[in-house]
């Protein structure tokens, strides 16, 4: 099937999140009760769900997007590129309106995908939800009201690893490891996301490492297909 498709015509994305705010004691009262009743099932003998709100940036109802990396291959002088940029800053509803932007003006039509690892059952959802509550309307590629299963143009490179295996989570990071992908190292993992943008207000950080993330997800489907890895000396990052 992967064979079949044009690379040109897939858009490989990350998305970076957050707490909406940082601490527990800054949500509202009727934020904190919501948040009460959902991590209820989480909870352990000794956690309250004021520990527990460092997770709350994996809920799109608790959280928000920071940054979102795009790539996308492009053939110059002959020759195949992979083009990166990304979307981010503190301002969600600045972000997320430039990116629908971008995607109704470049990736409107039937035959372009989106493609991200675990894209399905997160980036895609959280960002679509995330567009809903700022009152963004849904580019047509992420409104999948009363499309059939086949019609959705969503790749997702944990769906096609689990060869419909769905005890199994592999992430990104054993991937590129197994198969021998090179990726830059890096000084934060994504548990430390949080504090970096709260803390050290250092979006730049995140960016990089969600750019990074964007490009690997382009070299695994590569090798999942068979073919070259995208030279470092054909990557372009956007300024």
């Amino acid at each position: 099937m992967l064979e079949k498709i044009n690379l040109q015509n897939v858009l490989f994305l990350d998305i970076e999140t957050v707490p909406e705010v940082y601490e527990y004691a800054a949500l509202s009262t009727e934020m904190q009760e919501l948040w009460d009743k959902k991590m209820q099932y989480f909870k352990k003998e000794n956690n309250t769900s004021a520990e527990l709100y460092s997770r709350a940036g994996i809920y799109a109802e608790f959280g928000k997007i920071v940054c979102i990396s795009v790539g996308y291959l492009e053939v110059q002088n002959k020759e195949n590129t992979f083009q990166i940029q990304s979307f981010f800053g503190m301002d969600e509803f600045q972000l997320l309106t430039d990116f629908t932007a971008f995607l109704n003006n470049r990736y409107g039509k039937k035959s372009y995908l989106l493609c991200a690892h675990n894209g399905k059952e997160f980036d895609f959802p959280y960002i679509a939800r995330r567009m809903l509550i700022q009152g963004i309307k849904l580019p047509s590629v992420l409104d999948l009201a009363g499309k059939k299963p086949w019609e959705v143009p969503h790749l997702d490179t944990l769906e096609m690893w689990k060869f419909g295996d769905y005890k199994n989570f592999t992430s990104l990071n054993l991937l590129a490891a197994i198969f021998k992908i090179t990726t830059p190292k890096d000084d934060i993992d994504g548990s430390e996301v949080s504090k970096v943008f709260w803390e050290e207000k250092n979006v730049l950080r995140i960016v990089r490492y969600c750019q990074k993330d964007v490009l690997t997800v382009a070299q695994l489907i590569l090798r999942f297909i068979g073919k070259p890895l995208i030279e470092e000396s054909s990557v372009f990052v956007a300024a």
